[in-house]
């Protein structure tokens, strides 16, 4: 919940904004400062104060006690122009500061101010990567800002954003960050109960012959804890919620595995609504999965059981679900006097985003494609796509750039790093799926990686646009290139829709070597709508260069179109109002 806390006319009215635009995730404080702050300290996870930073200082000095328990403060001025993150800027119960100050300043059309360090360097916060994490987090920020070599020690890949160059696997250096799920990471080894290497592993596990005296010691290092197991859980009816954490612990310390790194609990589908299980889930924070016994029942397992056959339809329970969730067996069935718990290792997943430029201005490229290119260590796309955007990418960001014509080898290239374990940004020009990568990128990925597709602004819409309305009504899309599609089944396309009298937008209408098809294309609608029907060239739309042409079919000028271009081409009832292209929705109520 976030509290809001104003004194004055104009604070109230902002603080109203925010609630209307939150629904059910704000809360009001009214009356004095003095009285309503402390009252929202309390109960909330982060506040918005509409007080000078000064006065907000002084109100919460008092009240401080660490930055893991402490919420999360934004002040907001008088006039709502800046919205500045002031305490918690990286996460405190959950909600990060930082982050809060971006949603109020989109709402109230005022400006960030976010002042830690690691967001004005455009580094990862380790604090900040939805994972637990312990040890010297702020030692080893440090480090990262000030250049400082840092060793990085993973035995897995995972699709986390990119680290700075000076972050790197396997060299000597002051401070380390160790991703794993064991226990005791000071005690470096083979993981419990995994055998061999697996895909997406970074390298080597350490030696086994104990820790290495010239190791960063605990106040150099970070733990990262990533969300690798899955624990299987049976149970008798009525088992207590104290019982199951007892043997959840217990199954997990034995194997030498964190309960910071469960992703999850695992159980048949007639025990999910078990109390003692579910409450040990909430107790958690851990998600409850639970699968139909026929799914467990075909799972292999090395300690099968008849009387869980009896009893609920499937041999195993406990390691067939941590099974069904996980990859490999790591922690085989413990049991107590009414539960049985086994833990299986969850194989990181890449992940692969593929992202939609938009037209080209910055200012149309939406927040969630800027996310995600901050978000992956690996981006890759035409060059010149990629030079739209070099500014956005993290430090340390690895770049797979190619150019014109190599579609597919972009896209395998994409796909291959996010079958490595990686978190990729495949970019490509207006939406990903409408002639850019998304297509051929999704021919060759696999259910072995997550794919995202972020849907973009695409150069027929950001043409429309800036014409008026000529899509008002139903309309077509057709590519002139016949590269890849032979010109029988374009031509066939045109014809379509020329009878169908669809609005149409011609992409890839001429370049030097395809200089005849816009010419056949446009006769071919001749013969369907008359020379005076409005049509328009835009050319580098919404980009420098920027060149609209508004026209008649019979009218279109061949040496003003290229490939930088596009033509729209209206239908029976596009018609030109105020100078503006304009197709009729064709409801009752247009006279």
């Amino acid at each position: 919940m976030i509290g809001l806390i104003a004194v004055t006319a104009a604070g109230r009215d902002a603080a109203e904004r925010l609630a209307r635009a939150w629904p059910g995730q704000t809360r009001g404080y009214p009356g004095p400062a003095a009285a309503a702050l402390p009252r929202a300290w309390a109960e909330c996870d982060a506040l918005v104060c509409f007080l000078a930073t000064g006065a907000t200082i002084r109100l919460i000095a008092p009240l401080l006690a660490s930055k893991q328990t402490d919420p999360a403060v934004v002040c907001v001025d008088e006039a709502s122009r800046h919205a500045i993150a002031l305490i918690g800027g990286h996460g405190s119960r959950g909600n990060g500061a930082n982050a809060l100050a971006t949603r109020v300043a989109e709402v109230l059309g005022a400006d960030p101010v976010l002042s830690t360090a690691t967001d004005a360097a455009g580094l990862p916060g380790l604090d900040t990567l939805g994972w637990p994490v312990e040890g010297a987090v702020a030692a080893v920020s440090r480090a990262m800002l000030d250049g400082e070599p840092v060793r990085l020690d993973s035995d897995a890949t995972w699709p986390l954003p990119a680290f700075p160059p000076t972050v790197l696997p396997g060299q000597a250096a002051g401070y380390r960050i160790l991703i794993t799920d064991q226990s005791r990471p000071d005690q470096p080894g083979a993981r419990p109960g995994d055998s061999g290497s697996r895909p997406g592993d970074s390298g080597p596990c350490p030696s086994e012959s104990g820790p290495d005296p010239s190791e960063p010691g605990p106040e150099r290092t970070v733990v990262l804890r990533p969300p690798s197991l899955a624990v299987g859980v049976g149970a008798s009816r009525g088992v207590s919620a104290a019982e199951v954490l007892g043997l959840i612990d217990a199954t997990l310390a034995g194997a030498g595995l964190s309960p910071l790194s469960v992703a999850a609990l695992a159980t048949v589908d007639a025990k999910a609504a078990e109390p003692g299980i579910t409450q040990a889930a909430g107790q958690r924070g851990w998600p409850l999965v639970s699968y139909p016994a026929t799914v467990l029942a075909a799972v292999s397992v090395p300690n099968p059981s008849a009387a869980a056959l009896d009893a609920v339809g499937t041999p195993s329970v406990a390691e067939a679900a941590a099974l069904t969730r996980g990859d490999v067996l790591v922690a085989a069935k413990h049991k107590s006097a009414m539960a049985t718990a086994a833990v299986a290792r969850i194989r990181p997943r890449g992940r692969l985003a593929l992202v939609g430029l938009g037209p080209g201005a910055r200012d149309l490229l939406p927040p969630r494609a800027v996310a995600e290119l901050r978000r992956a260590s690996v981006v890759a796309g035409l060059d010149q796509y990629l030079g739209q955007v070099r500014d956005l990418l993290r430090p340390g960001t690895r770049v797979l750039s190619t150019g014109l014509g190599a579609e597919e080898e972009r896209a395998r290239a994409a796909v291959t790093e996010a079958q490595r374990g990686h978190a990729v940004a495949l970019v490509g020009s207006g939406d990903a799926g409408v002639y850019s990568m998304a297509s051929p990128a999704l021919s060759l990925a696999g259910e072995d990686i997550d794919v995202v597709t972020v849907p973009g602004i695409t150069a027929n819409l950001a043409a429309a646009a800036l014409l008026g309305a000529p899509l008002g009504h139903d309309h077509a899309v057709i590519s002139l290139s016949d590269l890849n599609t032979p010109w029988g089944v374009i031509e066939r396309r045109v014809r379509a829709a020329a009878e169908g009298d669809f609005v149409i937008t011609f992409y890839n209408p001429r370049s030097r070597a395809r200089d005849w098809q816009l010419r056949a294309a446009l006769d071919l609608l001749g013969a369907h709508r008359p020379a005076s029907t409005p049509a328009a060239i835009v050319r580098n739309a919404n980009r420098p260069g920027q060149l609209i042409t508004v026209t008649t079919l019979g009218k279109v000028d061949m040496a003003a179109v290229d490939m930088l271009s596009l033509v729209l081409v209206g239908c029976s009832t596009t018609q030109m109002v105020a100078g503006r292209m304009v197709t009729p929705r064709g409801y009752p109520w247009q006279p």
